[in-house]
């Protein structure tokens, strides 16, 4: 098979090299009912593996574009930082508001200001104050000049009977969503009216959050949001711009890290002993985390087993790789070689809903590894089709017999609850999100608020996602997160049971976390490894056979 040249991966795909030997590591622990203390003592001595500490790829400067227009499951709260040594380096924070040293506060506060009192001296004060924080100290309203139109006067009137006097962006936007649900439309445009001087894909997290929320909400009021959606696809930055900044998000944020370096030691652990090693990963993308895993198979003792890797594709990951899934296979064929792995690779290029049994083939005595990275929420389930792609692509995987399964997903609950509900799920995610991303980064990169890079990967690569949920329905909604507990019934009805991650699956997570803020925190549920985002569970990885 001929190689391809080596290129950094995407934030779907792109993933660490591990070292060998760690630095010891200091037990650490959440507190809450619902989870574990996850410590050096929870785990016989046979299961103390020391797993390599994470190197990650670099950031590349790229152009700017910018946006064109079951109940949820709460967890306990995580009560105590990630326990550990943290990296000693000096790092930039975005803004020079923002401490290197320490879990950032609310962005903002919400206001409970009302007016409820008849049209008086004291209401006349309150359009006064509400004109100029609407239209700022300029306007003809505040110097006394009574030059607005009685139509504006009647808005901000109807604004303070709406307890906006003093706007905060996050709650503003859920009275909004709550409105559309309740077809208040002149509500709902008031509100987004007021709020779209108060956002910016510059500004603060929930600022930039809320430039593209509101985006999304306009294109759903007008029934366009599909439109809008297929527009942003039809938009995108090239193959080489996508890629760059999906690495940008890779960089600053750990989420996707910390998922596949876990998935991997879990199946490097559950492949010990095996000759042959047959990996589906069902987004391959660029195919990065495998590189790793072909590293690391290199120096087993007795020699490396043969692998065989099979690559599902869809539209998007074909997209941001510049060409078809042969590119993977090159790329991987020629690090197996450097490395002296035996090395197959199989073509499956077509989504998840559309893989059958024809697409899998398995040869005798291949032991199996099946890996969901973020994609099976992607999956119409039964909320969508009769088909149910979600539990049919499961049940799939139950007939290879895998020994092992890994599912890396977003801890959220986005699928089938009502818009408002569903909105304010997203929202309270994606604010963790956007607040994560503007803590201290790894490695002293400088990256501020304004920097076209960062806000090209916020947009591309997690805003879209945002819009989709906000602005699209039925089909052309493909952002569809369900929590863990969800995810298990799922896999047990499937006849899937849930396997414990070993100390070395932990360690290597946090050693994924060391450069990171002290925010993140790491905690297990249920036998599944959660990343959190102060108190707000953010992804899971878990282990299947």
């Amino acid at each position: 098979m001929q190689t391809s040249q080596n290129s950094r991966s995407s934030g779907a795909a792109i993933h660490n090299r591990l070292y060998n030997q760690p630095d010891p590591i200091e037990p650490f622990c959440l507190t809450g009912s619902h989870f574990q203390i996850l410590n050096n003592n929870a785990y016989p001595d046979h299961m103390r593996h020391q797993e390599p500490s994470v190197v990650s790829s670099q950031t590349s400067n790229d152009q700017f574009f910018t946006l064109e227009s079951s109940p949820a499951v709460e967890y306990p709260m995580y009560n105590s930082p990630l326990g550990g040594s943290s990296s000693s380096n000096s790092r930039s924070p975005f803004s020079p508001q923002a401490s290197s040293q320490s879990c950032l506060s609310n962005v903002q506060n919400s206001s409970d200001n009302t007016y409820g009192s008849p049209i008086s001296s004291g209401v006349e004060q309150a359009l006064r104050e509400m004109e100029m924080e609407l239209l700022g100290p300029g306007s003809d309203f505040e110097d006394g000049s009574i030059t607005s139109s009685f139509d504006d006067k009647n808005k901000y009137h109807k604004m303070l009977q709406l307890g906006i006097s003093n706007l905060d962006v996050k709650q503003t936007l859920i009275k909004i969503a709550h409105f559309m649900d309740e077809g208040a439309t002149e509500e709902a445009n008031l509100l987004m009216e007021a709020l779209q001087s108060k956002v910016s894909v510059a500004g603060e997290p929930i600022e930039r959050l809320g430039a593209y929320i509101l985006e999304g909400l306009k294109a759903r009021q007008l029934s366009s949001g599909s439109v809008i959606y297929k527009k942003l696809r039809c938009y995108e930055p090239n193959p080489k711009e996508l890629m760059s900044y999906m690495s940008v998000l890779y960089e600053i944020c750990p989420y996707y890290k910390f998922a596949y370096t876990s998935a991997n030691v879990v199946i490097l652990e559950a492949m010990q002993y095996e000759s042959q090693v047959h990996v589906f990963d069902f987004l391959i993308a660029q195919g990065s985390q495998w590189v790793m895993l072909i590293e690391e198979l290199a120096k087993r003792p007795g020699g490396p087993p043969r692998l065989r890797v099979t690559g599902v594709d869809d539209y998007d990951s074909s997209y941001a790789r510049g060409g078809g899934l042969h590119l993977v296979g090159q790329r991987l064929a020629k690090v197996a070689e450097l490395h002296g792995v035996p090395f197959e690779f199989h073509e499956a290029a077509r989504s998840g809903s559309e893989v059958n049994w024809g697409n899998l083939m398995v040869y005798p005595g291949e032991a199996i590894a099946v890996n969901f990275p973020f994609m099976l929420h992607h999956m119409p389930d039964e909320s969508v089709s009769t088909t149910n792609h979600r539990d049919r692509l499961i049940r799939l995987v139950k007939q290879l017999s895998p020994k092992v399964v890994t599912l890396l997903e977003q801890e959220s609950n986005t699928n089938t609850s009502s818009f408002s509900k569903r909105f304010e799920e997203a929202l309270d995610y994606y604010t963790a999100m956007f607040e994560s991303i503007d803590t201290k980064l790894p490695r002293n990169i400088v990256m501020p608020r304004d920097d076209r890079r960062r806000i090209s990967a916020e947009e591309n690569c997690v805003a879209r996602d945002m819009v989709n949920i906000v602005a699209c329905e039925d089909t052309d909604r493909v952002e569809r997160h369900e929590p863990l507990a969800k995810w298990k019934f799922r896999l047990e009805q499937a006849g899937f049971t849930m396997q414990p991650l070993s100390y070395s699956v932990v360690t290597a997570a946090r050693e994924v976390l060391r450069e990171f803020s002290e925010c993140y925190r790491l905690g297990e549920k249920d036998g599944a490894l959660v990343l959190g985002w102060k108190t707000r569970p953010m992804v899971t990885c878990s282990a299947w056979r």
